[in-house]
C-alpha cells in the first residue's frame, strides 16, 4: 500500500513537471517574440506597420508595411474555408450516419493518414498537380490565391473530418430516436436534429482548421506566388504573413530581422484570438 502511495505521487509530481514545462515554453516562447518584435514595430510606427501597403526592406528609406502580408493570409483562409469546410462536414456526416462500416474501415485511416502528410509533401502535389492546373484551365500563371487556397482547403479536411465527426457521434442517440419516432426519415433526423446539436463541435472543429490554415507555411510558399501586393483577383499571387518570415529571416538584420519578428507577434495574436475562441465554444458546449 505504502509502494502504491509512493508511486501516485511521484506520477503526481511528474505529471505535475510536464503541465509546468508547458506552461514555461509557451510564456517564454511570447516573452522572445514580444520583447523582439515591439520595439521594432514601435520604432517603425504601429498605423505604419500595419497598414502600411508597402514592403520593401532594401530600399532607402526602407518600408516596413504589413498589410499586404495581412490581407494575402486572410484571402487564403478565406479561400480554405469555403472549400475545405463543406467538404468537411459532409464528409464527417456521411462516415458517423450513412457510411457503411467495410467503407469506414477505408475512409477513416485514409483520413487519417492525410492528417500524417507532411505540408513541404503537399506543397509538391500543389506544384506539380495544382499550379498547372489552375494554368491551364485560366491562362494565368498558376500561383495564385486560389492555388493556395485549394490546397489549404485540403489540408485542413482530417482536421475538420475528425473533429466533426467527434462531435455528431458525442450527440446522444435518444436525439435520433425521437426525431425518428416522429416521423422524421433518416436524413431528415440527422440534418434537423443531430447536426445543429452538434454545433459547438462542429465550430471548434472549424475554428481549428482556420488555424492550422493561417499558420501553414511551406506549402503557401511553393504555390501562392509570394508577391507582397493587395489584389482583389484570386488568379494573382500574394504574399501571407507565414511566408514573409521564411523567406526573409535568412538574410535579414537589425531593424529588417525585427520587423519579421513583429510580423510574427501579429501571428501570434491572429492565433491567440481563434485559441480563446475556440475555449469560449468549448465552455459554452460543456454547460
Amino acid at each position: 500500500m505504502k509502494n502504491k502511495k509512493l508511486l501516485e505521487k511521484g506520477m503526481e509530481i511528474l505529471f505535475l513537471i510536464c503541465a509546468c514545462v508547458s506552461i514555461v515554453s509557451v510564456a517564454l516562447i511570447c516573452f522572445f517574440i514580444f520583447v523582439n518584435g515591439v520595439p521594432a514595430i514601435a520604432q517603425i510606427g504601429f498605423f505604419k506597420f500595419i497598414f502600411g501597403t508597402e514592403w520593401s526592406p532594401s530600399n532607402e528609406p526602407p518600408s516596413f508595411g504589413i498589410l499586404p502580408m495581412i490581407v494575402g493570409s486572410l484571402y487564403i483562409t478565406a479561400g480554405a474555408i469555403i472549400v475545405g469546410v463543406p467538404i468537411g462536414l459532409l464528409a464527417a456526416i456521411f462516415m458517423s450516419k450513412f457510411c457503411p462500416k467495410w467503407l469506414y474501415r477505408i475512409i477513416k485511416p485514409s483520413v487519417n493518414l492525410l492528417a500524417g502528410i507532411p505540408s513541404i509533401v503537399y506543397g509538391f502535389f500543389g506544384v506539380v498537380v495544382l499550379v498547372p492546373m489552375v494554368k491551364k484551365i485560366f491562362h494565368v500563371n498558376g500561383n495564385t490565391i486560389l492555388t493556395a487556397s485549394v490546397l489549404l482547403g485540403v489540408m485542413i479536411l482530417p482536421t475538420i473530418i475528425n473533429l466533426s465527426e467527434a462531435a455528431i457521434n458525442a450527440v446522444p442517440e435518444s436525439y435520433y430516436e425521437g426525431a425518428i419516432a416522429l416521423g422524421a426519415t433518416h436524413e431528415r433526423a440527422v440534418a434537423s436534429v443531430m447536426f445543429p446539436a452538434a454545433k459547438s463541435g462542429i465550430l471548434a472543429a472549424i475554428i481549428l482548421g482556420i488555424g492550422r490554415a493561417i499558420g501553414e507555411t511551406m506549402a503557401v510558399i511553393m504555390v501562392a506566388g509570394n508577391q507582397p501586393r493587395i489584389t482583389t483577383n484570386i488568379l494573382k499571387g500574394i504574399r501571407t504573413l507565414t511566408s514573409n518570415i521564411v523567406l526573409e529571416m535568412g538574410y535579414a538584420a537589425e531593424l529588417h530581422r525585427g520587423a519579421l519578428i513583429g510580423t510574427g507577434v501579429v501571428l501570434f495574436v491572429f492565433i491567440l484570438l481563434l485559441n480563446i475562441s475556440f475555449s469560449v465554444i468549448s465552455n459554452k458546449r460543456s454547460k
